[in-house]
């Protein structure tokens, strides 16, 4: 099988990490993934931070639903678009969506598991002022991630003939 259509097939959402740190260089690498992402003109207007401080993911874990999930992460990587450089709302979302994908396809292919949380962006404001950024950093979702715990995470598509609306 093509080795990127069975990455897309085999990732999961993982929610339970073992206790392994993870490398800096593998954080930079997920990030190098996400940069990769298209754009809308090339405008590349993401933005990347990286928590793995304790105290940092106890304040992010009061933020979210998700609370065991973000307590639980080696590393959270909060994924930003800078309105400063954005030139189309609907087409920067798309990309800050793309560059999500890449990250977890990314993540998987070094053995990580991640999940995108998108719940903790009701309290985009508080993740910008615990982090020091400024308003126009405006929060699109957060990747959790660390070394499986498990690797027990299963899931299903609806058949295709389902999701084609039209076909000629």
């Amino acid at each position: 099988m093509n080795p990127v259509l069975e990455a897309i097939r085999q990732r999961r959402s993982v929610r339970e990490y073992s206790t392994c740190p993870v490398e800096r260089e593998v954080l930079l690498e997920i990030l190098r993934a996400g940069a990769w992402a298209p754009s809308g003109l090339n405008n590349q207007p993401w933005r990347f931070a990286i928590v793995s401080r304790d105290d940092l993911k106890a304040r992010f874990a009061s933020l979210t639903h998700y609370r065991t999930t973000v307590e639980g992460a080696a590393a959270l990587l909060p994924v930003f678009l800078d309105r400063n450089e954005m030139y189309h709302e609907m087409k920067d979302f798309q990309a800050a969506g793309a560059c999500l994908q890449n990250m977890l396809l990314a993540a998987h292919s070094l053995g990580l598991g991640a999940v995108w949380l998108g719940e903790i962006v009701k309290n985009a404001r508080q993740v910008r002022e615990l982090l020091g950024l400024p308003e126009n950093m405006e929060l699109m979702a957060v990747l959790a991630l660390g070394y499986p715990a498990h690797r027990e995470q299963q899931s299903d598509r609806q058949p295709l003939e389902q999701l084609i609306v039209f076909d000629q």
